[in-house]
């Protein structure tokens, strides 16, 4: 046991001190200052001259947006094409078939928007084409529109006043050449000595424990589990994620891979204060942050740790913890820990099967998600923790009797408006889907009986499962309680619609108010301006946050994660 934390504090400790220095560097590559990384110029240029692009060229905060939303409409018909018809496509040894409509459509709009939600087995469900060219793709992709945006933000915000954000292609071909590709590279070939396969073969014969035979996966797994943690998307190589032994072999695989999960969104926190030159106000947004993180992985671990109590009234022995569900090499805290990391961002893979974790240990990995904004996704975990400081900078101001400001930028009507929709339109579109669910699975038993049944539990249980889907949907999380049959017409595309909306929305209005507020006169600080590098201020926007985000949900849990935890 005393092992188990001493891995989970050495995991948090790393994370922390490799994530520093990365920050400084993320914000010197985004400023356009010297690197080590400079010898990538050649081929940036190719790219920008192929692409018929002028990095240099500014946009405004509506052009910015426009070829966001281009480059990311461009790629779901390419990704529509390629799992519809990937049966006839090359790659594909172990013949698997093409994807349904319905199927396509969500798994395309899933790993478009930076989510993984598969409503498929990775081994069985794609072809090494579509691994590669799609999965794996968007991946960079994605996760490159991300922190393309909060550049664009951060740029904003560090004018004094200006009509421009930056260029959105510069920072999405930086985003990939200069940062996701370089820590790729370096989890990749640790991922490799540890035994992870990166090959095109077919399926391999291996010989079981039990003596018997069995067919297994393997394909060029190294090439995509790198970039699916530190682009937070998470989607699994293979159905079981990165509980599968090809996957993450060893402990230090595991250790390497739940970092690389948060690795750039703490740096992201950091990389804000060194871009800005106000390194404590960075500093006061990773430690809000921080807290958070660090009491959702106190309570999982000891819930985890500490087994079930049912089983304890068996008689049976639990001195490894609650194990159902988690990989021995593993363990019940490296399995917490995980949980916790891969919720607060919107990464989503797992180490094990969120479904048989503990009631609060799935309330907490719900919070994270229905909160959003500790650490999050890449570059968007940042900017919905931006939406809130919108919101405690007006409040704030309100109540001590000064003018909302932030950086020297009046906070006014306008911008509040855009922020408390962005705040509020996350738990609307997650308590409303599960509401049409739980509806649906009543008053229409035959319509659910079509679709093969949904839940395998009923009761607190079930709803949990719903719940958790359209929160994990919405956040762009994509892990989930599988006991929940998805792959249907019904939750493919309601998901998917979710998905649409938990990701475009709110990166609109974010930027929007980034630009908004980068064209307003530069107002100098002086004695009648609110502090927002304050550790009272740092409380205020914490307080905020949970007020308005995690106390929406509380009706919902009361019925499903708390209901069920009181029950055993």
């Amino acid at each position: 046991m005393n092992t188990e934390i001493l891995g989970v504090i050495a995991q948090i400790l790393l994370m922390g001190l490799i994530a520093y220095p990365l920050g400084k560097y993320i914000a010197k590559v985004y400023r356009g200052e010297r690197t080590w990384s400079d010898f990538m110029k050649p081929i940036e240029r190719l790219i920008y001259k192929w692409s018929g692009i002028d990095p240099e060229e500014e946009m405004n905060w509506k052009q910015f947006l426009k070829a966001l939303l281009i480059v990311n409409l461009f790629w779901f018909i390419w990704g529509m094409v390629l799992l519809v018809t990937q049966g006839v496509l090359p790659l594909n040894p172990d013949g698997n078939e093409g994807q349904t409509a319905h199927q396509a459509f969500n798994t395309c709009i899933s790993f478009m928007v930076n989510c993984n939600l598969q409503h498929y087995s990775g081994e069985s469900g794609l072809t090494y084409f579509t691994q590669l060219f799609v999965i794996m793709l968007f991946q960079f992709i994605t996760a490159a529109c991300g922190m393309a945006a909060m550049a664009g933000i951060m740029k904003a915000l560090a004018a004094k006043t200006t009509r421009t954000i930056g260029n959105f292609w510069k920072y999405l071909v930086l985003s990939c050449t200069r940062i996701l590709l370089p820590l790729s590279l370096i989890v990749g070939f640790i991922l490799i000595i540890e035994g992870t396969p990166m090959g095109f073969d077919g399926k391999m014969e291996v010989t079981t424990m039990e003596g018997t035979t069995q067919m297994v996966s393997q394909g060029p797994t190294a090439a995509i589990v790198p970039i699916k943690q530190l682009g937070t998307n998470g989607g699994g190589y293979f159905g079981v994620n990165s509980a599968h032994p090809l996957e993450n072999p060893t402990y230090l695989s595991n250790m390497v891979e739940c970092i690389a999960i948060l690795l750039i969104p703490m740096a992201m926190a950091f990389a804000f204060g060194f871009y800005l030159r106000r390194r404590k106000l960075g500093y006061c947004i990773y430690g809000v942050m921080l807290f958070a993180y660090l009491v959702g992985v106190c309570i999982n671990v000891s819930q985890e740790m500490g087994g079930n109590p049912r089983i304890d009234e068996l008689g049976i022995a639990q001195e490894n913890g609650a194990m159902e569900g988690k990989e021995v090499r593993i363990g019940s805290a490296g399995t917490a820990l995980w949980s916790i990391t891969t919720t607060v961002t919107s990464n989503g893979s797992v180490n094990g099967m969120h479904d048989s974790t503990m009631p609060l240990s799935g309330m907490m990995e719900m919070l994270n998600m229905q909160i959003n904004t500790w650490f999050g996704g890449v570059g968007v975990g940042w900017m919905n923790y931006f939406t809130f400081i919108i919101i405690a900078v007006f409040i704030s101001g309100l109540m001590v009797g000064r003018t909302p400001e932030f950086l020297g930028k009046k906070v006014e009507a306008r911008e509040m408006k855009i922020a408390s929709i962005v705040a509020l339109l996350h738990p609307f579109i997650i308590l409303v889907g599960t509401a049409l669910a739980a509806y649906l699975y009543v008053h229409a038993p035959q319509f659910v009986a079509n679709e093969g049944g949904w839940l395998n539990n009923p009761g607190f249980h079930g709803l949990s499962e719903m719940l958790y889907e359209y929160t994990s949907s919405a956040a762009n999380n994509g892990s989930g309680f599988e006991g929940l049959g998805d792959n249907t017409w019904f939750w493919n595309y309601s998901c998917g619609i979710v998905l649409i909306l938990g990701r475009f929305l709110p990166i609109v209005g974010q930027v929007a108010i980034a630009g908004l507020l980068a064209s307003k006169k530069f107002v100098p600080e002086s004695a009648g301006t609110l502090k927002t590098d304050t550790v009272t201020f740092s409380m205020m926007t914490f307080a905020v946050i949970f007020i308005v985000a995690a106390l929406s949900f509380f009706p919902a849990h009361a019925l499903s994660t708390i209901a069920e935890h009181l029950s055993l």
